[in-house]
């Protein structure tokens, strides 16, 4: 991590050996990761982590420097060049935590459960639209498809609660009926990936976590996805083509919000994942079930009733985030 001389207590948390740090009268305690669940959690209860990048590192340094005295740090050693630690304390200090600075390419983290271990295989469900990939991919169908507005239309209508998702799919996929099958192959040539997914899944790899796409989107998508990131499966709704066309319509059964919970167990149980190891990620509503039914379940850059419903949230910064929220 880029520093420079002012960040003093960044400088001890990431360069010196000192264990406990001095500053007009605070004390701090400096441990390794692996010490919280081993030796530290049953008399430093509470703890959160953060995430920033370079740019943030000033903001950041700030507001450690309010750190509780008496609290302990630890440094998260990840494989991508975000920086992180963890800070456990004996008691809450909720004015510290709502003082974190906004607006900056940081996160923080509030631990309320166990985490999964990054170093012992493990299973990530991914959504794909808006999360493995920057687009909602009928959204794109239909643009070129050139039913853009009518396909919106029925959207907004979905959230407006007027249609559930299987309704609201089938409605939407018929809007493309007549369309070249040509844009399909298209939209895959040019699927604009997540940034920081392909380092995330480089790191989970080095660790054998199975990866997985569950999706509301459609199978060529998701397979080219399979393919490029050599991910272990990948669910989505089937497309019905004819002589070359799209006839608006999806066969098979309808991979809604109830169906991607399901690949949590199916696929936990196909590769034997230990208890506690699932975690699941998505932006929408349609995944709660999902992340509900993980054992860590994370929003990212998520609708405001995800971010209720999941463990944790990462709302600024991109998928590298991901690793700084398991254990190491």
């Amino acid at each position: 991590m880029q520093q420079t001389h002012d960040n003093v207590l960044l400088n001890w948390l990431f360069s010196e050996t000192c264990e406990t740090y001095q500053h007009q009268g605070r004390i701090l305690y400096r441990y390794e990761e692996s010490e919280y669940v081993l030796e530290l959690q049953s008399h430093l209860p509470y703890r959160c982590r953060v995430i920033f990048s370079v740019e943030a590192t000033a903001e950041i340094e700030s507001w450690l420097a309010l750190i509780p005295t008496g609290a302990h740090i630890a440094e998260l050693k990840r494989q991508n060049d975000l920086s992180g630690f963890e800070v456990a304390t004996q008691s809450v200090s909720d004015e510290w935590i709502m003082s974190f600075p906004q607006q900056v390419s940081a996160e923080i983290v509030l631990v309320q459960q166990p985490l999964a271990q990054l170093n012992v295989p493990g299973l990530l469900v991914m959504d794909m639209d808006s999360t493995a990939i920057t687009i909602e991919c009928i959204d794109e169908l239909a643009a070129m498809a050139g039913v853009g507005k009518d396909v919106a239309a029925v959207t907004a209508r979905a959230m407006r609660g007027e249609l559930d998702f299987e309704a609201s799919l089938r409605e939407r996929v018929a809007k493309l009926a007549g369309a070249d099958e040509g844009i399909i192959q298209s939209l895959c040539d040019s699927l604009p990936l997540m940034p920081g997914i392909e380092s995330m899944i480089a790191e989970l790899k080095s660790h054998q976590w199975k990866l997985v796409v569950a999706s509301g989107g459609f199978t060529p998508f998701v397979g080219h996805l399979k393919h490029l990131l050599d991910l272990d499966a990948a669910y989505a709704n089937e497309l019905v083509i004819k002589e070359g066309k799209l006839i608006g319509e999806v066969t098979g059964e309808v991979v809604d919000a109830q169906y991607k919970a399901n690949v949590i167990a199916k696929s936990a149980k196909q590769w034997s994942i230990a208890a506690g190891q699932c975690v699941a990620i998505g932006d929408g509503a349609n995944d709660i079930p999902m992340i509900q039914a993980a054992d860590l379940g994370l929003a990212f850059h998520a609708k405001p009733k995800l971010v209720a419903a999941a463990d944790a949230a990462i709302q600024r910064l991109d998928l590298r985030a991901l690793v700084f929220c398991l254990q190491a």
